[in-house]
């Protein structure tokens, strides 16, 4: 006979509540019998990305390959079986199935007899895919009006003659009522969705790309993500808030780099206001530090009308900028910030400005909205337009479902299955400390900063329109995106002001912070790691936010391998400067692997010539032996479910807790 087992009064009324789901012994034996058969399936696959953007045909490919997931699955089957080519073809058809079956089938004569062979390899495909998952994961994950019949093909054993009919007949019958391309385009959705089981996208969805809402879009339709913020998202978000100098930010960036399609297209938001200001205040000023950046495919398009509007506009919200600015570090002396007060550092009878020490000419100092004496002051017309704008950006719906998804599966850092991710830096001192940071009445370093500028990021948002948790909350913002040593910007300062009105190109320089030389250190890897708690030899720190220029040798694992950066590289911009368009990561149950990838072809080559991106993959560390999901944060949540379970058992048998064996 079991002890009788004591219960303190708050969990007796604890097991009483699970007893209405686990009602008698059988019940919970059936449960725990159910946890521990799930503890013992293999972990399943993490894909990771970080700094996509917005190049959202990149990023698509990448996510519909799984960083080559999903070829590996296939050459593991036929490769000995199947011509390249086929493979080739049948790894678009994955990727994009509604597209290239389009173009199938206006290529090939028997349909028929194209439809049976592919049905059979794909659902070879999925079984491969599933076998990591119970049989109810992989038929929840199934498109409800083919689960019963995707289920019943998975399962079947084809040696067996009479089972074999019985497939065939099912693959016969979906052919004959015309709904091979529907439950064609579902089998790829579904390989795709068991191929990786979590995404984690560490930072940076928004600007220098064409189409940051694309990606947000294809992230809210997908099965499991987390998101860590990067410095560029946090803008976005800070804009959505209401944020007025963070609203002035993305269009400043937007208008640099002639990027305006994911403002006026995506989100809906018209810069009509902004053109009609600027061509009537601006139209007699120099423009000439203020081109926007065009490619060649842009310039062609421009007139020189096109172009002296785009540098109105780019210069009169700059202006508006640096005045919004000068008023958060004004407001916020904690954001020890003062020296980037620069617009009352001008001397415009002499065009130049003393920083520091030292004193520099001006390339522009024209500047009709600038009051020398109050420089920092919008006029009225300024503050309507930049009032108006914000007002777009807050009752955009798009833009406000996108930030209200980030708020929601994102945070400044993310522990997961013993690694530790986050955007940009843990900040440091030069002699390899945390930083301490001042604010809110706090001394705050490492975990707990990050903690409290989680909570402060999120009072932006959440907190009461014109509270002074939120006017701060979207000061703090700003701060994240540009203040001194962020943890998502990771620098000393930013030089927006120098690179525009500025010759002199060693006063753009932004120095990082010492982080990025300590994170070479294996120990100072481990030191961080258990500041987050982590200890182990499979624990890392993924990180984005910094390209690696692979081209001159740099490797993107540093400290022996405790730390992996794996900034994409999507954004076309930075390609000259890294060589490669940039890393992915893969950790499955067996090993960690990166991705290497050159820069891709473009969606619609992808589909015609079945070309994949062009990736390399390193396994750079292998686990002892294949990791189970007894093995994961999900399994230890798992565990406590079976102890909850167990201690329902005891009371059961105790007589703690009476049975109800009612049907």
């Amino acid at each position: 006979m079991e002890p009788t087992k004591a219960y303190r009064p708050e969990n007796l009324h604890y097991l009483k509540m699970l007893a209405r789901q686990y009602p008698n012994v059988q019940a919970a034996s059936t449960e725990i019998i159910n946890l521990h058969a799930i503890q013992n399936l293999p972990k399943g696959t993490e894909h990771f990305i970080s700094d996509v953007h917005g190049e959202y045909e990149a990023f698509l490919h990448i996510l519909n390959s799984a960083s080559g997931v999903v070829r590996e699955k296939l050459d593991d089957l036929f490769a000995t079986t199947v011509s390249k080519a086929d493979l080739d073809q049948l790894a678009t058809l994955i990727y994009y199935p509604q597209e290239k079956l389009e173009e199938i089938e206006r290529e090939t004569a028997d349909m028929r007899e194209w439809y049976r062979i592919t049905f059979h390899r794909l659902i070879e495909v999925c079984r491969l895919v599933s076998s990591k998952y119970t049989r109810s994961k992989v038929r929840k994950a199934m498109p409800p009006e083919y689960a019963y019949i995707i289920d019943e093909m998975i399962h079947t054993h084809y040696e067996d003659n009479d089972k074999r009919d019985y497939y065939e007949n099912i693959i016969s019958t979906i052919i004959d009522i015309d709904r091979a391309s529907n439950f064609l385009v579902q089998l790829c959705e579904l390989i795709k969705r068991l191929a990786v089981d979590h995404l984690h996208l560490v930072g940076d969805i928004f600007d220098r790309g064409p189409r940051a809402d694309i990606i947000l879009d294809s992230l809210m339709d997908y099965h499991s993500v987390d998101i860590q913020w990067g410095n560029h998202d946090v803008l976005w978000m800070g804009a959505a808030s209401g944020s007025r100098t963070l609203v002035a930010t993305v269009l400043v960036n937007s208008l640099r780099y002639n990027n305006l399609e994911v403002i006026e297209t995506g989100y809906g938001i018209s810069l009509r206001p902004l053109s009609v200001f600027a061509n009537e205040v601006y139209k007699d000023c120099d423009t000439h530090r203020f081109e926007v950046k065009l490619s060649g495919a842009d310039a062609a398009h421009y007139t020189e009308k096109d172009k002296l509007l785009s540098a109105r506009m780019y210069k009169a919200i700059t202006i508006i900028l640096f005045k919004l600015e000068g008023q958060k570090i004004l407001r916020n002396p904690c954001f020890n910030m003062s020296d980037r007060l620069l617009l009352d550092k001008i001397d415009y009878e002499n065009k130049c400005i003393t920083i520091g020490d030292v004193t520099y000419p001006l390339e522009d100092t024209d500047f009709p909205t600038v009051d020398p004496k109050n420089p920092y002051t919008l006029t009225p017309e300024e503050d309507a337009l930049i009032n108006q704008l914000t007002s777009s950006f807050l009752h955009s719906e798009k833009l406000q479902r996108h930030v209200r998804f980030l708020y929601s599966k994102g945070s400044l850092y993310k522990i997961y299955n013993g690694n530790l991710l986050f955007h940009g830096c843990i900040p440091m001192t030069e002699d390899g400390k945390l930083l301490t940071f001042s604010i809110g009445g706090k001394e705050l370093s490492g975990k707990a900063f990050l903690d409290y500028a989680d909570l402060t990021a999120r009072r932006a948002y959440y907190s009461k329109p014109g509270s002074e948790e939120r006017e701060f909350g979207m000061d703090f913002l700003w701060f994240l995106w540009a203040g001194r040593n962020s943890p998502i910007f990771g620098r000393d300062r930013m030089t927006t002001f120098e690179r525009r009105l500025i010759a002199d190109e060693s006063t753009w320089v932004e120095p990082k912070n010492p982080y990025y030389r300590f994170y070479n250190d294996p120990a100072v890897c481990d030191a961080l790691l258990k500041e987050f708690g982590l200890e182990g030899p499979h624990c890392h720190i993924v990180n984005g936010h910094v390209p690696v220029k692979s081209k001159k040798g740099e490797s993107p694992m540093k400290a022996g391998g405790k730390l992996l950066v794996i900034d994409g590289g999507f954004c076309k911009a930075y390609q000259k400067t890294t060589g490669i368009a940039g890393y992915t990561l893969i950790y499955n149950s067996a090993c960690f692997r990166l991705v290497s990838h050159e820069p891709f072809v473009g969606r619609a080559n992808a589909i015609r010539e079945n070309q994949d991106i062009a990736s390399t993959s390193v396994v750079f560390e292998r686990l002892e032996s294949r990791m189970k999901i007894s093995g994961t944060d999900v399994g230890r949540q798992l565990q406590e479910q079976i102890n909850d379970l167990m201690d329902l058992l005891c009371a059961f048998r105790s007589g703690e807790i009476v049975e109800d064996h009612k049907d």
